[in-house]
């Protein structure tokens, strides 16, 4: 023999395995079951969405026959964190966790330009990536010394760009920029960091170069371009004696034997050019002449 028992409903329980699925900048999806089985009708529950950081409270109506129950918590800070209550609409028991957004992201190609008594830091705007952040909430600078192990919070701009001086030799420093944070510091952007060493040289995490590249390139370009002249005259005065040698040579060999005069006849270098002055050095005798002997 066999009986079905059905279990009466009971709506004093609490909805079961609240999770977060994904949770984004502004916005966050939850995820629970009914607290029983296959409900036969519409649920109501209330979702309250406390946020900790300014102390206000918002409740949200659920409709749902589903046992599973997927909702999208919208209009969130982010970085922020929040503490989400759901529960049945008759106040029954409740299930509850914590989520925190995703904060701003670290502004992109923090660099460091050298002065000669101060350094500047430059980066690009955050609003170009990023729609939720406007100018006007500014960015903030801190410093670390790693040789005194200390944090300086060095000030905020709503500018691009930030100037830091007063710089010790011989200590290295970690420049950090972010979105500025909020009531009370606990609402912050992710930090874009810099590493400055003793020598002007600075790395971020990409390990791009810096201002102080440039100034050995202005040492290096010069030494170069003066090299290249160097080399320049020396090509051409050794093209000028290379010439001067070949004439030398030409002229040597068009010293020619004369069959007029019977005789070979060499000149120099020296006379060429002056023909009035040329004479044989060397006189010979011609075959058809009579010898004639006294």
């Amino acid at each position: 023999d066999s009986v079905v028992v059905r279990m009466i409903p009971d709506n004093r329980l609490p909805p079961r395995h609240l999770h977060a699925v994904r949770t984004g900048k502004t916005f966050a999806v939850i995820k629970w079951e009914s607290p029983y089985d296959s409900p036969d009708q519409d649920m109501l529950y209330a979702v309250a969405v406390k946020d900790l950081v300014r102390k206000t409270d918002k409740i949200y109506k659920v409709k749902s026959r589903n046992s599973t129950v997927e909702y999208t918590i919208k209009k969130l800070e982010p970085g922020g964190k929040y503490h989400v209550i759901v529960q049945l609409g008759n106040m029954s028991k409740e299930s509850s966790m914590k989520i925190n957004t995703v904060p701003l992201s670290a502004p992109d190609a923090l660099k460091i330009i050298t002065e000669n008594d101060h350094i500047l830091l430059f980066w690009k705007s955050l609003a170009l990536k990023e729609s939720n952040f406007n100018e006007s909430r500014g960015y903030e600078i801190h410093m670390f010394d790693s040789l005194m192990n200390i944090t300086a919070y060095l000030g905020n701009t709503t500018e691009n760009f930030f100037k830091v001086s007063n710089l010790k030799m011989g200590h290295n420093y970690s420049f950090t920029v972010q979105a500025r944070c909020l009531y009370g510091g606990q609402v912050c952007g992710e930090p874009a960091t810099l590493l400055y060493d003793e020598l002007g040289t600075g790395t971020d995490s990409s390990a791009a170069q810096s201002g102080p590249g440039t100034d050995v390139a202005a040492i290096v370009v010069p030494v170069l371009f003066l090299l290249l002249v160097t080399l320049g005259i020396g090509f051409v005065v050794l093209y000028m004696r290379h010439r001067r040698l070949q004439n030398s040579f030409t002229a040597f060999a068009n010293s020619h034997y004369s069959s007029r005069l019977g005789s070979a006849i060499f000149s120099s270098g020296d006379d060429l050019g002056d023909e009035d002055d040329e004479a044989p050095m060397i006189t010979g005798f011609s075959d058809d002449v009579p010898m004639v002997i006294a």
